[in-house]
């Protein structure tokens, strides 16, 4: 690996030697290696080692430099090696760049970390069939402006201001849409053909219109049976085409579309985050138009997301437990499958986003590109090379490879102006911190607690998530939950300070603020970093945090009370006289937190497993137990407790144990006034099964079928 740096004209204090040191390499520093000095990238390409170079400004004049250097052949395979990082606006061109050191250390030896192993992907395949819904008029100029690269079908709702134009260049389709679901190369409309006028048949001969004396024909050949008095002139003047027939009976029908296009106000979905392919258009920005062209072909994408059935807390028995990631799902990608007892991913629609992972408390949906074993490699990178070269109070900043990339573009531009020119616009801006590690994630969402307290564990101050528009709303909060729980754990540990923040900036307007709030005072350090890897289990990894940091914790508590929100930490508490021991709950826990004794009639508990979802509570009849979130610091916590035990049953024939002695007399109690439990009937409830079959068959008063 080669580490190629640029003081970019000489507006960044680089220093080689401690870069290189912490590097474990020998650097040479440039100051225009975009531009004359260009020929050392050159030499650097020919010795076949992977390069990082410390800029992502030039990153198409280097790609395009490395395609004439290396011939075609490297040029089709996409120029693996060549690896970018932003160092100027996200610490050079801080007001503590000078100071810089160890955090850009740490940024290059982040970008020398091998590339997300491969995963499975979802393929969308799209031949350009491309739907229009909106008024008619709008609907065929969006699609003049698409031009011929598309199979266009048009759904009329109404001539609109501007009316069809006259000549017939597109099929159109009218009547009652019913339904529209889908994704890109997979849309199905459903709709009713309801309308006397067979948009097939019209030649737009405008007869009809003529002809109608209540003007119920509009410019998009639809009648408008409101306002139709039944003349039925339009009938006479389309003898010729055939085209309006009222005696036609409505007909449903479907077709498959590839690409959808919404002119309407009111759209097909409402979700925050819309299916891909399915584009709105407002009549002004033409981008959405833009991106339409370009989706034909086959296009792949990672299936960002691992489901485990057997750890998911969804539903055991017909009680629903957890619904959090299907709350949670911006995409409407998440749905309940009530005969499997589990839910249910589509992948065409999941956009990565990762929400579901952090939300789930057992960690069933695992974020699978890249996975949190590889995200917890370069945590570890980051704040361990930062630490080497001299850092203190390491924030990390999670923010998203779109949106938040260009603030703190953005804010680091800022700070390099700081005022000089524009107006004063940029006056007293300060910039990234020499503190702060920017991660870049595909979506700020996809790491939660367990990675959150890890990082703290690892020796990070702070962690903090800078949220944009690109969020669903939906999203602040649960973030905002997930990180009230692991605030509380931290300071009910004795760690003081505020270790956990959401920062949200919609853009340009909101660097002033952004700056402000990068500038808050460190929390508190774990004395000693930790050692550990991010499992692929979630609730491993939590527990590998949990542990290091209450041995190395300030204060030694028995218990740190929770946030009910969302908490996948907790107890239970028990009613004794309310519970019968009929262990149902046992067999409704889905992490195996309650369990019985094969030997005894007893109820235990490992509050270590329970991940708070509710099943049992919702599986018990007599509603005798109850959630209690909270972190159970002493050591019984990861050992079976017992929570109740009863006398056993002895059967009344044989003596052997079965049931309990609760359990027994309250379902005597439930049915001694029940018509079928009378008398023997009643006193067989009272013995083991095998039993109440001998005695069935061996009672002289019960009918056989041999006696008919």
């Amino acid at each position: 690996m080669t580490t190629l740096i640029c003081d970019c004209n000489r507006t960044m204090p680089l220093d080689p030697r401690s870069l290189g040191a912490a590097l474990n390499e020998k650097l040479t520093l440039h100051s225009s290696l975009c531009r004359r000095e260009a020929p050392a990238f050159v030499q650097a390409l020919q010795t076949g080692d992977d390069l990082v170079l410390a800029c992502t400004q030039e990153k198409r004049l280097f790609v395009e430099l490395a395609q004439q250097a290396c011939g075609a052949q490297r040029a089709a395979s996409g120029y693996a090696p060549l690896r970018f990082v932003n160092i100027r606006e996200t610490a050079g061109w801080s007001k503590d760049a000078a100071s810089a050191s160890p955090k850009i250390a740490a940024l290059l030896a982040a970008a020398q970390l091998p590339e997300p192993e491969p995963v499975a992907t979802v393929t969308y395949q799209s031949a350009g069939r491309l739907l229009i819904i909106g008024e008619l008029g709008a609907a065929e100029r969006a699609a003049e402006l698409l031009g011929d690269e598309l199979s266009i079908t048009l759904f009329t709702q109404g001539a609109g201001d501007l009316g069809a134009m006259q000549e017939h260049r597109y099929p159109v389709l009218g009547g009652q849409i019913q339904a529209l679901s889908g994704w890109l190369g997979a849309f199905e409309l459903k709709w009713l053909r309801n309308n006397p006028i067979d948009l097939d048949l019209c030649t737009r001969c405008n007869a009809c219109l003529a002809a109608c004396p209540e003007d119920a024909i509009g410019l998009d050949y639809q009648i408008d049976l409101g306002a139709c008095k039944a003349h039925r002139a339009c009938v006479s003047a389309c003898q010729v085409a055939g085209a309006i027939d009222f005696q036609r009976a409505p007909q449903a029908l479907s077709e498959k579309f590839d690409l959808v296009l919404d002119l309407r106000a009111t759209p097909a979905f409402t979700q925050h985050a819309l299916p891909q392919g399915y584009l709105r258009w407002d009549g002004r920005d033409a981008k959405p138009l833009l991106q339409l062209r370009t989706l034909v072909g086959e296009f792949e994408k990672p299936r960002f997301f691992a489901y485990k059935q057997n750890l998911c807390a969804h539903s055991r028995n017909q009680k629903t437990g957890c619904h959090a990631c299907i709350d949670i799902c911006s995409a409407s990608a998440i749905a309940s499958d009530s005969q499997r007892q589990q839910i249910k991913v589509n992948p065409s629609l999941c956009i990565g986003c990762g929400t579901c992972t952090t939300v789930c408390p057992s960690g069933a949906l695992s974020y699978a590109y890249p996975r949190a074993s590889q995200q917890g490699v370069k945590l570890k990178t980051l704040l361990g090379t930062y630490a080497r070269g001299g850092g203190k109070n390491a924030a990390l900043l999670l923010h998203s490879q779109m949106g938040g990339e260009r603030l703190l573009g953005d804010l680091g531009r800022a700070a390099q102006l700081d005022g000089a020119t524009h107006g004063g616009t940029y006056q007293g801006t300060q910039g990234v911190p020499a503190r702060v590690l920017p991660v870049a994630l595909w979506h700020t969402s996809s790491l939660g607690l367990e990675v959150w307290l890890t990082a703290i564990a690892y020796g990070a101050s702070q962690v903090w998530l800078l949220l944009t528009d690109e969020e669903a709303p939906q999203y602040h909060e649960a973030l905002r939950s997930q990180m009230a729980l692991a605030q509380a754990i931290l300071s009910g540990l004795g760690y003081q300070g505020e270790h956990f923040r959401l920062l949200h900036a919609r853009d340009a307007r909101d660097l002033a603020a952004l700056d402000a709030d990068l500038r808050a005072a460190p929390a508190q350090c774990v004395s000693h970093s930790a050692s550990f890897a991010v499992q692929s289990d979630k609730r491993a990894t939590l527990e590998l945090a949990l542990d290091h940091l209450i041995a190395h914790s300030p204060l030694k508590p028995e218990l740190i009370a929770l946030p009910a929100a969302g908490s996948p930490l907790g107890g239970l508490t028990l009613d004794k006289e309310a519970c019968t021991l009929c262990l149902s709950c046992v067999s409704a826990c889905p992490v195996a937190a309650l369990q019985d004794n094969a030997q005894s009639p007893q109820l235990r508990f490992i509050e270590k497993n329970c991940v708070q979802c509710g099943l049992c509570v919702q599986t018990c009849p007599e509603k005798a137990l109850a959630l209690l979130p909270r972190l159970n610091l002493r050591p019984e916590r990861k050992q079976p407790v017992l929570l109740n035990e009863m006398q056993p049953y002895a059967c009344v024939r044989c003596n052997k144990p079965f049931g309990t002695l609760k359990a027994i007399e309250a379902m005597l109690g439930k049915l001694s006034g029940h018509s079928m439990f009378q008398g023997a009937a009643l006193e067989r409830l009272k013995m083991c099964a095998d039993c109440r079959v001998i005695d069935i068959y061996s009672a002289p008063d019960e009918s056989k079928i041999t006696d008919f």
